[in-house]
């Protein structure tokens, strides 16, 4: 069956609301514009909606001159410029990873802090900072920007569809953060994507996705539940962790759109990609 992109997302500011987009341009470390920004503690350490839920409740839109960011309920908003001016670099900590960012501005830092009730700063990768992915999975010169771990997301429709069916309440597909969401092919067909194009660009699958409590915030209120995470974990798990969804690394530039085609190239049959699931 025909596999083709519904759904396209970026995430602008890390663990900040997402934006759905009808076509994004391939950078050399994702979508662009997706997760160049990030709020860090006073460690320079990451801050996401793990520790901090509300996050959720801020919404991101890119403007003219730059990103807007509104929360949600207390009609609140700030303008991001494109265009970092701040001389002010300082190495900040992603899980294990150091990289080198740039202070965005007093205004953003006192704007977020008093938004979400934390002593947060935010910062922006500028273009030469190039932070590797794990080269255990990816293969060399591969980077990736404030992400978790990788430039792309994935997950096939029916896989959700799936995960649904299993569920008392239906979730939507913005709890697992996905930058491509594709029709077609059978419930947890991304797994087993080891290579595939889009308009001439590669892209590989390379680690299946390891799920957090993130997938159990509703991100239109900012509550934690249970789900979907107890269901995917009776079904998904392998080695302690539970999985959904697929990460990708890419070669190629251009403009990926919805209704574009995935032409797979290969297929993954390494075992640390299959996990046996109910019927």
């Amino acid at each position: 069956m025909m596999l083709q992109i519904s759904e396209l997302y970026i995430y602008p500011i890390k663990s900040l609301g997402g934006i759905a987009v009808k076509q994004a341009a391939v950078t050399d470390r994702g979508f662009e514009h997706d997760r160049r920004w990030m709020l860090v503690d006073e460690n320079n350490r990451f801050i996401t909606q793990r520790q901090v839920p509300e996050m959720a409740l801020l919404r991101v839109s890119i403007e003219n001159e730059g990103l807007c960011v509104t929360h949600k309920t207390k009609n609140d908003s700030i303008t991001i410029p494109f265009a970092c001016c701040s001389a002010n670099r300082e190495a900040v900590t992603i899980w294990d990873d150091n990289c080198l960012a740039e202070f965005v501005s007093e205004e953003a830092d006192n704007w977020f802090t008093t938004m979400l009730g934390i002593d947060c700063r935010l910062v922006h990768m500028p273009d030469d900072t190039r932070r590797q992915v794990d080269q255990n999975y990816a293969p060399a010169g591969a980077v990736t920007s404030f992400s978790d771990g990788y430039p792309y997301l994935i997950i096939g429709q029916a896989t959700l569809d799936d995960l649904n069916s299993r569920l008392d309440q239906a979730l939507p597909v913005n709890r697992f953060r996905p930058n491509i969401v594709f029709t077609g092919g059978e419930p947890y067909e991304e797994d087993r994507l080891a290579h595939f194009v889009i308009n001439n660009i590669s892209l590989y699958g390379v680690k299946l996705c390891g799920r957090c409590i993130i997938i159990t915030i509703d991100q239109d209120k900012a509550l934690k539940g249970k789900e979907p995470l107890k269901t995917l974990s009776s079904y998904r798990s392998k080695n302690n962790n539970t999985y959904f969804g697929q990460n990708l690394v890419h070669k190629g530039e251009g403009v990926i759109s919805i209704g574009d085609i995935l032409h797979p190239i290969s297929l993954n049959y390494d075992e640390r990609f299959i996990i046996k699931t109910p019927v």
